[in-house]
């Protein structure tokens, strides 16, 4: 198929951005799917140059990280934020499956939504500052590091062996998509181009980067079988949450020892 039919599927479905989904079959979703961290590298390059004009202009290292966390949400419409709440509220509630996915299918946001909300954002605004204040490449590195990364766990969670938890939506039309081969090589290449973003900081930076994008990884597939246990499978609403997840995680390892 047309690679740009696969690209169009990842920017047209995981971004705002105005590009036209022109196949939304298995093959379009597939490819899609594989091309989902140029998606995230777009993002997280958008929110690094968010926070960079912000420090051009004096704002300090806390409002340039406000502006680092809010491209993506924008960029997003919101959408992955939306599902993490989504997800918070049906694993909050110790429903059964068919009742904790009515529960995310509503339109309003529980408690449990509300309080991870909160906790994610301001995690990721905390690490952001903290990056910031050491130096905008740190910043920069780690905020497009986490996008891409959060965009490569959706790309891992479309592996055989992970159903939908429903019949229809995104999560049926990516689930299982993503042969385990390819979706590896997408990994390897995704680790290798985020540590080579790190060497010029140095060999601590690249390694760094490195540890903060396992970590995400792991975080977010320790949630992805959690819901595929609770739910059944795997719902738009879930993806977002395992972008949220790994976007977090990635972010507070960067901050986290030496900058």
């Amino acid at each position: 198929m047309n690679p740009m039919d696969g690209i169009r599927f990842a920017f047209g479905t995981l971004t705002a951005l105005p590009v036209r989904v022109t196949r939304w079959d298995r093959p379009a979703a597939r490819a899609g799917m594989l091309w989902a961290p140029l998606a995230g590298l777009v993002v997280g390059l958008c929110a690094a140059a968010a926070g960079g004009a912000f420090l051009l202009l004096d704002s300090g290292p806390l409002l340039a990280a406000v502006a680092t966390a809010a491209v993506p949400a924008a960029l997003t419409r919101g959408l992955h934020l939306d599902g993490l709440a989504d997800v918070a509220d049906g694993l909050g509630s110790a429903k059964p499956a068919e009742d904790a996915l009515r529960i995310m299918k509503q339109s309003d946001i529980g408690p449990f939504g509300v309080l991870t909300l909160v906790f994610v954002l301001l995690g990721q605004v905390a690490a952001l500052s903290e990056l910031y204040a050491a130096s905008w490449p740190r910043g920069a590195l780690a905020a497009t590091v986490a996008a891409v990364t959060a965009r490569l766990t959706l790309t891992l969670a479309c592996r055989p062996g992970v159903p939908p938890a429903r019949p229809d939506g995104l999560g049926a039309a990516v689930a299982g998509a993503v042969p385990l081969r390819a979706a590896a090589g997408v990994a390897v290449l995704v680790a290798a181009g985020c540590a080579a973003a790190g060497a010029p900081l140095g060999l601590s930076a690249a390694l760094h980067q490195a540890l903060a994008m396992a970590a995400a990884l792991g975080a977010a597939q320790l949630l992805l079988s959690h819901c595929v246990r609770r739910f059944g499978g795997v719902t738009g609403d879930v993806f977002g949450a395992l972008a949220e997840t790994a976007t977090t995680t990635a972010l507070i390892v960067s901050a986290l020892g030496p900058l």
